[in-house]
């Protein structure tokens, strides 16, 4: 089906992306293409979460086009592969690479987005199919921009309550006073808005940063609706704000200067509100003008997620995060 034949005007309905906010809805129609679809979305220019960077010239976040993927991901599932509507779904892995830089640039309008959205494999549990391997490429105004590979599974709520039980019966989660962590400052993180970092009490050793997660609950961007687990979208947050702030730390980059190329993150266990979360970075060597970064986010002795991110280089010069707030004055 020609790309231009798709529609931009209204939004698809909310649970078909398991959103509660329609400005939180980004994808706007889709058509059946090949073993998958065709979806398209609208990428807005201003949003208080995506939007909230401190990078020149601004860009469409790579984490925005991941949460176009993760919504694609469970359209894709209910409308194409026959996952019921209520199931409860479970993304175990997910990688993106932005193709090219230029093509996330934000212009004078807010972009328009095909995603050629395959389904590459499927799983089946008890005869029925129970998860997807998706591998997808984002075309932004008709310029290849990224590509990524999506793994999730989806139950019915009640199997999903049951797990939940049994994992959580195995765990200590007495109520107790967790550090909160004093927030690090916004221009460390390249944000704006305070309320948008969520690393805390970053300390350093070697080429090792760790540093909390504050699990805010009320944020509107990151807690769309109420859950029962940490969500991936606050796990990719931690990812990022602990490698900005690791790669400033040991490399002397500054914050606003990188460009997330890409990213690979493998989710292992479902993060607990009631135990601390901690983010571990092991920065590697700056090559290419670039920086690459291994990270782990863990509960206790749990390993939760795993990251990879891969940082390059804008015009911003290098600035160490001591002389980071001059700068961004």
């Amino acid at each position: 089906m020609p790309e231009n034949d798709l529609d931009y005007s209204t939004t698809v309905p909310r649970n078909l992306v398991h959103r509660a906010t329609a400005g939180e809805v980004f994808l706007t129609d889709h058509q059946p293409h090949r073993q998958g679809a065709l979806i398209a979305a609208h990428l807005p220019r201003t949003h208080a979460y995506y939007s909230d960077h401190t990078s020149s010239p601004a860009h469409y976040d790579p984490l925005l086009i991941m949460e176009v993927l993760r919504q694609c991901g469970i359209l894709a599932a209910h409308a194409y592969v026959g996952a019921p509507e209520g199931a409860s779904f479970v993304f175990d892995s997910a990688t993106l690479a932005v193709l090219d830089m230029a093509a996330l640039r934000i212009g004078p309008e807010s972009a328009r987005a095909v995603i050629d959205f395959q389904v590459v494999e499927t799983k089946k549990r008890g005869g029925r199919i129970s998860g997807a391997v998706y591998e997808a490429l984002v075309r932004i105004d008709g310029r290849d921009a990224v590509s990524s590979r999506i793994e999730c599974r989806w139950m019915p709520s009640r199997t999903w309550q049951a797990l939940r039980e049994r994992s959580r019966s195995g765990l200590d989660l007495t109520p107790r006073a967790h550090l909160t962590g004093l927030r690090l400052p916004t221009y460390l993180v390249g944000r704006r808005s305070a309320q948008n970092v969520v690393l805390a009490d970053a300390v350093m050793s070697g080429n090792e940063v760790t540093g909390h997660i504050v699990v805010d609950q009320g944020h509107p961007g990151l807690f769309d609706h109420p859950l029962d687990h940490i969500p991936g979208a606050l796990m990719f947050e931690a990812f990022r704000q602990t490698a900005l702030y690791a790669a400033s730390e040991v490399h002397g980059f500054a914050p606003r200067g990188l460009a997330l190329e890409s990213l690979e993150t493998t989710f292992a266990l479902v993060g607990e509100f009631e135990l601390p979360t901690d983010c571990r970075a092991t920065v590697g060597a700056a090559t290419n003008g670039g920086v690459e970064i291994d990270l782990v986010l863990a509960q206790e002795d749990r390993t939760v997620a795993t990251a990879q991110l891969r940082w390059g280089r804008t015009l911003c010069p290098a600035v160490r995060s001591q002389d980071a707030e001059l700068v961004s004055a």
